[in-house]
């Protein structure tokens, strides 16, 4: 058996050095030292004001022996969750990695950072470069023993803080929802500002602005015209920009706030973090105001843009050919494009140019039958522009000359959709209180113990019941309300509109086809069924002779 030979080792400890530098004597080596302030809200300000930190960490610095002033990093206003949002607090870090910063100095952990995170991330990444981090409420140096793992509890803790103070600021905006209190950024939103209580009150300039935009979708110009139309005029938006942009134009036209109401909690946060916000799509509650501030666009201007925006997005529809996907689009160019359609197969007509022998003519063809042929649409006729559009006036000026019997028919409708509404309105508001009444004097009786929990439970379920029914009676009741404004205003516009026409129009006019029709179906070649928005619908012969 072999025995093993033990070696003693003997181990010699080599001391850390420095790197030497002939130029600078050692008793002469000084640390160069950076501070970092922040304060982030009023009442941090109203404690530890911004400029006392500032002015602190300059005298600490100077003060204290073998140090050197390397800067003093300051933000102002930032939140502590959101380190991209500080500038001065990027700038420092950068600072450190170029190796002119020896040590930070800070006043404590939620100074730094309140994320976890972020907060090791960059004492690690500072760390790596031998750079430490000295939190004075904690008395912790980052490059001494046990410091990360104090710093991973009390980041946690400073995270927490953040997560509290986010619930209680959310706390308050809700409550001040429910108190129908309208937050709005003017500086990003036209037609509104400011007075000095915090109201919204109209800018004249911009409001008039605003009602031409609602206009101008109106009498046909999509959103993507109206853009056009604003930027080669030179006007700026409301941010002082020179190009204006579908997207908002679209926003701008479905925004309730230009009518006087508000849509409260629109969006809400998801992380309290990163302050990401996304749509609410019924994950929080929503608070309507009606009557919140005062309107620039009256409601039934507002509504029948609403309607005009549905009626158009039903005109997109996707077809699938040859494994891809074909949209047909609205367009503003042609107001026949909008409103004519084959009776045969229920497809818009589209505009085409004929070419025959240099001369061009224009058409109206089904877009069923233009794609797919007879496939579809197997009798659907080509119509001539010209003929088309002098069969169209025909019908128009034959209802406009009867006499005023137009606007009759079209108030005798608004009476069938109205409805004695007016006459007898119901007290939903009043039931409604009444049950609640009766809602918090069954709670106290069950409270003394005069009721069972069975029939508690059973009377709650019967009266909460009978509360939901009359609110949606009462929101439908209110929408009535609003139909009947509605369709009445456009009667007394109808009429204030066929007074200006009093003489026969000849040629075919945009404006006066978009206030008066609603739809044109194609029957045959020489047929079409017109509907006027009045609610009269008519038969128009198609003549080819003059």
């Amino acid at each position: 058996m072999t025995r093993t030979t033990v070696v003693k080792k003997n181990i010699a400890v080599i001391p850390a050095k420095k790197e030497y530098d002939r130029s600078i004597r050692p008793q002469f080596l000084r640390k160069r030292v950076a501070a970092y302030c922040r304060v982030s809200t009023l009442e941090e300000q109203q404690a530890t004001s911004y400029e006392a930190q500032v002015n602190y960490y300059t005298d600490l610095i100077h003060n204290t022996p073998n140090w050197t002033m390397a800067g003093i990093y300051a933000d102002d206003g930032k939140s502590a969750t959101m380190i991209r949002k500080r500038d001065d607090f990027q700038a420092m870090i950068d600072d450190c990695m170029a190796g002119k910063i020896d040590m930070v100095i800070t006043k404590s952990i939620s100074r730094f950072a309140r994320n976890t995170v972020d907060s090791l991330t960059y004492i690690r990444k500072l760390k790596e470069r031998n750079i430490s981090v000295f939190f004075e409420k904690e008395n912790i140096d980052t490059l001494g023993s046990g410091g990360e793992m104090l710093i991973t509890i009390l980041s946690s803790q400073a995270q927490e803080e953040s997560r509290n103070l986010s619930e209680n600021v959310h706390w308050g905006y809700v409550r001040k929802f429910e108190a129908g209190v309208v937050y709005v950024n003017c500086k990003k939103f036209l037609g509104y500002t400011k007075d000095a209580d915090g109201n919204l009150v109209i800018v004249p300039k911009e409001a008039e602005l605003l009602r031409r935009i609602f206009r101008m979708f109106l009498q046909g110009n999509s959103s993507i015209k109206i853009a056009e139309i604003l930027t080669a005029e030179g006007i700026k938006t409301v941010t002082g920009k020179k190009t204006w942009w579908p997207t908002v134009i679209d926003k701008m036209l479905s925004n309730e706030k230009y009518m006087g109401d508000a849509l409260l909690q629109k969006t809400y946060t998801v992380d309290f973090l990163n302050k990401k916000r996304v749509m609410n799509k019924g994950i929080v509650p929503q608070y309507y105001v009606q009557g919140a501030h005062e309107a620039i666009i009256p409601k039934e201007i507002f509504y029948r843009v609403q309607e005009e925006k549905a009626r158009r997005a039903c005109i997109y529809h996707s077809e699938k050919k040859k494994g891809s996907t074909i949209k047909n689009k609205y367009s503003s160019k042609y107001v026949l494009s909008d409103i004519m359609y084959c009776k045969e197969c229920g497809q818009p007509y589209r505009r085409q140019v004929w070419v025959r022998k240099g001369i061009k003519k224009p058409v109206w063809r089904c877009d069923s039958r233009l794609k797919e042929g007879t496939k579809r649409c197997k009798h659907s006729p080509t119509l001539e522009e010209s003929t088309l559009h002098g069969a169209i006036m025909q019908a128009i000026n034959s209802v406009v000359e009867d006499d005023g019997s137009f606007v009759n028919a079209f108030r005798e409708n608004v009476i069938q959709i109205i409805g004695n509404y007016a006459k007898n309105p119901e007290p939903y508001e009043v039931e409604i209180d009444q049950l609640y009444v009766n809602l918090l004097i069954m709670i106290e009786k069950n409270a003394k113990g005069a009721c069972t929990d069975e029939e508690f439970d059973r009377s709650y379920q019967e009266i909460t019941n009978q509360i939901k029914v009359l609110k949606e009676r009462s929101l439908q009741a209110q929408r009535e309300k609003q139909l009947a404004a509605s369709y009445e205003e456009r009667a007394t516009e109808l009429n204030d509109y066929v007074k200006k026409v009093n003489y026969l129009k000849r040629e075919f006019d945009e404006a006066l086809v978009r206030v008066l029709l609603e739809s044109i179906k194609v029957v045959s070649e020489d047929k079409l069924e017109i509907q006027f928005r009045s609610g009269i619908v008519m038969t128009q012969r198609i003549s080819y002779y003059d």
